[in-house]
């Protein structure tokens, strides 16, 4: 068997970040059974945030790390179930590991399908590389810089196109009256989604189902596999206040994120309208 050439202009990937890449899916993989199994049957608590958690959330981050520790245990574990409330992680390792065990949890403890498992590998404070298991589909979506986004099987890549009156984007509500005045007339020209996973906003625009997604309360979590797929699917991140990444220390009260993620014209279009309506108040 001839060996296969390697594409011109791709980078070959550092044994130690392959080594990840294929720790993270695998360890993702092994909760999909038990993350299933507990679909719609757990029950469920609310925060003092007015968040959502389950036992489930608690698990499967437990797993999670507890399997990418054994090979990896220098690096950094981030997660909002497992760290403690009132403590500032620093992230001082080359390589950090943030994980979102049920994104949707809303939708997760009610029976809607609209949810799943987001994991992120950061490279000194940025995320390289997403997993986000798409419960809804049962596919898991797997991609970062130089490697694109898998699809499952299938190869993924965000909307190019000029946005039209078809054009959809996705968000998730409750709004402030600033934002929502704000963001008004992009409500009334564009075909608006609210799956109630930031996870699968971001999922949905990187494989090109979606032209962008925009929000203004997600978290740190909830965000940084999705932004590593977009990235690899050729899209773009804008902030529309403080950038969130690189990051250099994890705490579980860190601010909301504000963004919108996905085709370089629709993200364009965002945030001109955006500014225009806040320059105006």
């Amino acid at each position: 068997m001839k060996p296969q050439k390697r594409k011109p202009g791709r980078k070959p990937v550092p044994s130690e970040l392959r080594h990840r890449i294929n720790a993270g899916r695998v360890a993702v993989k092994n909760q999909i059974a038990f993350f299933e199994g507990q679909f719609g049957q757990v029950e469920s608590q609310w925060k003092e945030d007015d968040t959502r958690v389950t036992f489930a959330d608690f698990a499967i981050s437990e797993k999670v790390f507890t399997e990418l520790r054994r090979s990896f245990p220098h690096d950094d574990y981030c997660s909002e179930e497992s760290n403690p409330e009132d403590e500032v992680m620093q992230l001082e390792a080359e390589y950090a590991w943030i994980i979102d065990p049920i994104d949707g949890t809303n939708n997760y403890a009610l029976g809607v399908p609209m949810c799943g498992i987001s994991l992120a590998l950061l490279r000194n404070g940025e995320p390289i590389y997403g997993y986000i298991y798409d419960f809804s589909r049962r596919v898991l979506v797997q991609g970062g810089e130089g490697e694109g986004v898998l699809d499952g099987t299938q190869r993924g890549r965000v909307i190019t196109d000029e946005p039209t009156p078809h054009s959809h984007f996705a968000t998730n509500f409750p709004y402030s009256p600033e934002d929502l005045t704000r963001m008004r007339p992009l409500f009334e020209k564009y075909r608006v989604r609210c799956f109630g996973s930031a996870a699968l906003n971001l999922t949905y625009t990187a494989i090109g189902k979606l032209a962008a997604c925009v929000d203004f309360r997600v978290k740190l979590w909830d965000v940084a596999a999705g932004f590593a797929l977009i990235k690899a699917a050729g899209g773009e991140i804008v902030y529309l206040d403080e950038p969130l990444f690189p990051i250099d220390s994890f705490h579980v009260h860190m601010p909301p994120v504000r963004y919108v993620a996905g085709s370089p014209a629709f993200c364009r279009v965002v945030k001109e309208c955006y500014e225009a309506s806040a320059k105006s108040e």
